[in-house]
Formats: structure tokens, C-alpha cells, sequence
């Protein structure tokens, strides 16, 4: 897990103190999504299908702000939509971290060597940038040429500048475990980005493209096979050991989608940003009035080829928290993934 340190010991100590408050279910991250509106149509995202008035919203800063504090989460992760195109993104950002949450702002870098100017480099700010490939690939996969090659120059120049980059990239069934492997390569050792974030692509209800989703059992064997020959261990990817033992098979896990809330346009989403069963006001309705026992693989139809990371890296992550074999065994594969970045 490439976490840097001081994340890890911060998100561990609020996983201690949830523990000893005995609080069964609380948020580890928000999914903050203040607009739907992109300037991009990839093919396994249903955002922009969403009417045209909806599109047009932008979500006020003191709503995103206020749902972010009254979750409690520690990070945010702010999608979208492309998050960039919202005209007070900056002061979304800049409040958040004043208030020390860690903040990961997802983005297909169209828009980011344009806007850089109006954030500030923090070790609790990073921008996420999502790519699926290499240049055919991605660009393929967002329906437009050019832009993995304009994702690239905005990495650069948000390195140059100081801003710490991390990737999230989304694989399909036409994806190979080599080409996995050749796009993981170049942003771990060509890019040099901080850490990488990988998920199999979910059957996402209003998607345009609904035959390329993997299977669980497809799932498996892809990432099996692209983390063999030591790349899983030298890969800098952001997630915790646990996780990827479950993308290889190796663990299984019941869903804890309610530890990455969604919170929307439309308000908190149940019961997580993949599946649309409602939206409530607050969080704590979110919690208490959602059957949270009638999801997940084996009991929701609609769950069962998901191996997504809202779903499943919450669980991982508090088996870790109750073992401590791969408590011992996170913090090991954290310090050596920092020893190697400041090396």
C-alpha cells in the first residue's frame, strides 16, 4: 500500500478510535460529486446521461463542504462529472484541507494545465487522474484523440509544480493482463506518479456500453496474472494488501459500501455511487434507514460481477485493522513504498 506515512497513521487512528467507540458503521472516504457535467463521454460512465437541467447544476461550496464534515470521513475523493469544470473547485479543495481532510480530486486532466494556477501544492491534496491504457486504449476508452496524451502533459506539469499525482485506471474484458501490465509500467516508472489506484470495471446501470464489464471469475484471472513476476510488489498501487489479494482471488469479502458514502447533486446516495436506490438528506439517514444486508454478491442480483473499491477495499481494510498478522504486514509493504519514493 504506497500511502504516504502520515495518511496511513492518520486514517489508522481514526480507525482505532471508531473501534473503541464501537461504531459499527462509519465512513473511511466520501465520494463527493458536486456536478455531473463532463467534457468527455468514456464508455463505461453513465453520468452525463442525466437530463440537461441536471447537468447544468453546480453543487454551492458550503453544501460540499458541510457533507464532507458532517460524515466525518477523514478523505474525500471529488468526482464527477469532471470536478474541474465547476467554477469554485478551488475553494472546494482549499476548505477541505484547511480542515485537514485528504483530498483526491479525479479528474481526466482535460482542464488541468488550465487551472493549476488556482490550486496550492499540500501533502493532504492530490490530483487523480484517470487513465484506462496507453495512448490507443485510453483514447478509445474516453471516445476522444488526444487526450492521454494531454493527460500525460498535465501529470507532468502538476509534478513540476509539486502537486502529488496519483492515476485510477479502469479495466474492461478487452483488456489483457499484458496491457494492464504495459499501462501500470509507464505511470509507475516512465510518469514516476505517487500511487496508482486499479478497479475492474462494473456493470454501472446507465452506462452506454454494457458488454465489456468483467466477471468476477474474469476478474481474477486478469489481475492473477498481470500482478505475477513480483509487478504487484513493485507497482506503487493505493490500496491496501487485502485488496489486492481479493482482485487475485486469494480473500473474499462481504461489501461494506457504506463506508464510501456517495453525496450528490441529489443528496447522500444508497446505497453507493453504482447502484441508484434513492438519495436522502443527511448521512445519518444514509446509515440508519438504508437495509444494508440485502446487498452485495449473492444477494442483490445487480451486485454480483461487482469487485469495485467502494465496495470491497472498506472491507479489506478493516480485516486489516482486525488481524494483526496483516496489520504487521500493511504497515511493512507502507514504509517500503515510502523508502523507495524518497530514495
Amino acid at each position: 500500500m504506497a500511502m504516504p506515512l502520515r495518511q496511513s497513521i492518520r486514517v489508522g487512528t481514526y480507525l482505532l478510535e471508531q473501534k473503541l467507540r464501537k461504531r459499527e458503521k462509519f465512513p473511511l472516504i466520501v465520494e463527493l460529486e458536486p456536478l455531473y457535467a463532463c467534457n468527455l463521454a468514456c464508455e463505461g460512465c453513465g453520468k452525463i446521461q442525466h437530463p440537461a437541467g441536471v447537468l447544468k447544476q453546480r453543487m454551492p461550496v458550503a453544501q460540499a463542504v458541510g457533507a464532507v464534515l458532517e460524515s466525518g470521513a477523514p478523505m474525500v475523493s471529488i468526482a464527477g462529472g469532471e470536478p474541474l469544470m465547476h467554477p469554485q473547485i478551488h475553494e472546494i479543495v482549499r476548505q477541505l484541507v484547511a480542515r485537514r481532510k485528504y483530498v483526491f480530486l479525479c479528474t481526466n486532466a482535460m482542464l488541468l494545465r488550465k487551472k493549476i494556477e488556482k490550486f496550492t501544492p499540500s501533502p493532504y491534496f492530490a490530483f487523480a487522474v484517470h487513465i484506462d491504457g496507453l495512448r490507443e486504449r485510453h483514447d478509445e476508452s474516453v471516445a476522444k484523440e488526444g487526450v492521454f496524451d494531454e493527460a500525460v502533459a498535465a501529470i507532468k506539469e502538476a509534478k513540476r509544480r509539486g502537486f502529488r499525482v496519483t492515476t485510477n485506471s479502469t479495466f474492461f474484458n478487452t483488456d489483457t493482463p499484458q496491457t494492464i501490465i504495459e499501462v501500470l509500467n509507464y505511470l509507475n516508472d516512465d510518469l514516476q506518479v505517487d500511487e496508482m489506484m486499479i478497479s475492474p470495471a462494473y456493470a454501472y446501470e446507465k452506462a452506454p456500453d454494457q458488454e465489456h464489464f468483467l466477471g468476477v471469475e474474469q476478474t481474477r484471472e486478469l489481475f492473477r496474472k498481470a500482478f505475477a513476476g513480483g509487478n504487484r510488489r513493485r507497482w506503487r498501487l493505493n490500496h491496501s494488501p487485502l485488496f489486492l489479494d481479493f482482485l487475485e482471488g486469494k480473500a473474499d469479502f462481504p461489501c461494506t459500501a457504506w463506508a464510501i458514502p456517495n453525496y450528490s447533486l441529489f443528496g447522500w446516495q444508497r446505497p453507493c455511487y453504482l447502484m441508484s436506490d434513492g438519495y436522502v438528506p443527511t448521512y445519518r439517514e444514509l446509515i440508519n434507514d438504508t437495509d444494508w444486508d440485502k446487498y452485495g454478491r449473492g444477494k442483490d442480483p445487480r451486485c454480483a460481477n461487482c469487485m469495485a473499491h467502494c465496495g470491497y477495499e472498506p472491507t479489506a481494510v478493516l480485516a486489516t485493522m482486525g488481524s494483526l498478522k496483516e496489520s504487521l504486514r500493511a504497515a511493512r509493504e507502507t514504509i517500503a513504498s515510502n523508502r523507495d519514493k524518497s530514495a
